[in-house]
């Protein structure tokens, strides 16, 4: 992180004299509309990268503003420039080291005041800044009028009015950035005692900042330990008199400085929204008011989740996606047209069967491979993504993080992890990801092992779903075995890890109807992410799998398998699937399904198989996801747990239904 250095008056002086382009950020709190705006400015042109030394990633894109090329970042979210999280590290070490030309803050017109604070900390380090008011359009049906001209003026910045979901404020946001010219503007004032404690910090500061003085002393008052790591290092021996300074403060105020600061800048924030803000003092309650407050109360809440995951996952994604459009892909367009004319092509031009089993057999790359990728993933994953975007674009989610938080603070999450668990459900691999922006190492082990424990990806939760539901009694069975296996694990993990639970914050979108234009985007980005990074490791796959039956290994494998398939009550056959499960999870439920059309098993072993496997360790793409995001020595020890604990939970459960006699 620079923290010292000189600006120059180009940001990246090409050979021929001209400069590269501008750099704009776009900063604010999560959930304000940053990522919607980033993706208007930008269109397709994005990358998404891990920001250097750290897993959080930062989308990158280029935009053409009134012929003027600019580079776009959007950053994590973030609440002040004093992080907490990883992601508000990530994204105050981008404002620090990228030397931005420009930043709009993005904030929430419903909660201006509260938002104001960090405009307020943006303005007093000296960053050049366009504030958008987004979602203005709720703002309005709630009866609040904002002012934008007298905030404007107020705070000395240009400030835009938006709607950015429904293109309301974007030609006047493109303006804003295209006229941008950086100039002096308002330093807000603190009283008379904040000022001085600020200025006499300051002035012992001896070295340029790309922040103000005045930020800096403030940051160095509120502790930031990597601020003081930087200023130290910069200061040499003359931090010893800055630290001197700050003990004294602190000690003067007896800890106290985090709630005055607080409440210094609450009320310039009041005094900033004098005449600009205007709210009713009663109101109606709107529909999606009411039921923003029902999805968050247990009564009301856990019975929606309820129906939404009924028509939702169940009904839209099992049975439509999963039965119907795998029906319609796999069964007609692959076994009976595509499959046997492509075999007959193979065979025509390579006269060698051990290259035609490569790829037209029966692990063939296209025969096998491209068939489970298009014919019976493919569906399912679209539906899914589908289902997940009109969720995520209704607002949704933080509700239901907040409606699970107190549940998950007991197995040592917060609600912010149902994200990546509700993600999981479409694939593993990219929750697993997810993970990163949980806040602290502990949080991110257990919500790791949970996802290669107990939650099975839409591929694989497709094919199960389609074995079990011709016996209700089996599907119950299954899902009640998962539901108590990853309860009772959650809550063993948060008592043999080490480390507190964070607390839990997190901004609430307004409820709204989805827009179709945001559901097909978000739609088409991860389709994408799908066919480049997820296909071909079924290609891969289909090899591994030809190289093992060439050279019998399953046939070895199998073998020795044989005596823990018979412990959980299965034939010899069956170790197969899950074999293959390692190599793809939905490949060990698709072995499943062969078997069973064979005849091989019956309820209860379709059943035992099914949980067994759900619970098996995680595909070869999970494991090296958890091996580059976690560590080699976390990604083996789950793989081993979460082995021993699916077959252990496999021999029960199969003593258990042999005893009772349900199945």
């Amino acid at each position: 992180m620079a923290l010292f250095r000189k600006k120059s008056a180009c940001h990246k002086p090409l050979a021929d004299g001209s400069c590269s382009a501008r750099k704009v950020l776009l900063v604010g709190n999560p959930n304000v509309g940053k990522s919607v705006l980033f993706n208007a400015l930008t269109g397709a042109y994005v990358t998404v990268s891990n920001y250097p030394g750290t897993s959080v990633e930062v989308a990158r894109g280029t935009a053409t503003v009134s012929d003027e090329r600019f580079e776009i970042i959007d950053t994590p979210g973030m609440y002040s420039l004093l992080p907490i999280t990883e992601e508000e590290r990530v994204a105050r070490k981008i404002l620090l080291d990228d030397s931005p030309d420009l930043v709009i803050h993005v904030i929430d017109a419903r909660n201006l005041e509260r938002m104001l604070a960090m405009t307020i900390q943006l303005l007093e380090a000296g960053l050049p800044v366009i504030l958008v008011v987004n979602i203005i359009d709720e703002a309005e049906r709630l009866g609040i009028s904002i002012n934008i001209p007298l905030l404007a003026a107020q705070l000395g910045i240009p400030v835009v009015g938006a709607a950015v979901t429904k293109k309301r404020g974007l030609a006047e946001i493109r303006r804003a950035i295209a006229d941008f010219r950086r100039s002096d503007h308002r330093v807000p004032e603190y009283s008379r005692r904040l000022e001085n404690d600020i200025a006499e910090i300051a002035g012992l500061l001896r070295n340029r900042s790309a922040l103000s003085p005045k930020a800096v002393a403030l940051l160095l008052l509120q502790r930031d330990q990597e601020i003081i790591d930087l200023v130290s290092k910069q200061e040499g021996e003359g931090f010893a008199a800055v630290e001197g300074k700050i003990r004294e403060k602190i000690y003067a105020r007896r800890e106290s400085f985090h709630l005055d600061l607080s409440l210094e800048r609450r009320k310039i924030a009041e005094k900033l929204l004098e005449g600009v803000l205007r709210a009713p003092d009663k109101r109606r309650k709107t529909f999606g008011e009411r039921l923003s407050q029902w999805t968050v109360r247990p009564l009301t809440g856990v019975p929606l989740l309820l129906i939404v995951l009924y028509y939702g996952l169940y009904q839209f994604v099992g049975v439509f996606g999963a039965g119907t459009l795998v029906d319609l892909l796999e069964g007609t367009l692959f076994e009976e047209q595509f499959n046997p004319w492509i075999s007959q092509i193979v065979n025509e031009l390579l006269p060698w069967p051990v290259i035609q089993e490569l790829f037209v057999g029966e692990f063939g790359v296209i025969t096998l491979g491209l068939r489970y990728a298009i014919g019976i993933i493919l569906p399912v994953v679209f539906t899914f993504f589908l289902f997940f975007s009109i969720l995520e674009d209704s607002g949704y989610f933080p509700r239901l993080a907040l409606l699970v938080d107190r549940l998950f603070k007991k197995i040592g999450l917060t609600g912010r992890a149902v994200i990546p668990m509700v993600l999981g459900f479409g694939c593993d691999t990219m929750a697993t990801m997810v993970t990163r922006t949980l806040e602290t190492v502990r949080e991110r082990i257990i919500a790791t092992l949970l996802l290669s424990l107990a939650i099975p990806c839409s591929a694989q939760l497709g094919v199960i779903m389609a074995l079990l539901s011709q016996t209700p009694v089996a599907l119950l069975v299954w899902f009640f075995c998962l539901l108590l296996i990853f309860l009772v694990v959650g809550v063993l993990a948060a008592r043999v890890i080490p480390g507190e639970t964070p607390m839990f914050y997190m901004e609430l979108p307004p409820m709204r109807l989805p827009q179709l234009s945001n559901i097909l985007t978000k739609t088409f980005s991860r389709m994408q992410w799908y066919f480049v990074e997820i296909l071909p490791l079924f290609i891969l796959a289909s090899v591994l799998l030809w190289i093992g039956k060439m050279t019998y290994l399953f046939e070895k494998m199998s073998d020795w398998a044989a005596p823990l398939m018979a412990g959980i009550g299965l034939p010899r056959e069956a170790a197969v699937a899950f074999i293959f499960g390692f190599f793809r999870r939905d490949y060990g439920a698709a072995g499943l399904y062969d078997l069973q059309t064979k005849g091989l098993l019956f309820a209860r072993q379709i059943t035992v198989a099914a949980v067994t496997l759900t619970l098996f360790i995680p595909c070869i793409a999970q494991f090296l996801v958890i091996k580059k995001e976690r560590g080699t020595a976390v990604a083996v020890a789950i793989g081993l747990f979460v082995s021993a604990l699916a077959f252990g939970s496999g021999y029960l459960l199969n003593k258990i239904l042999l005893a009772t006699g349900i199945l």
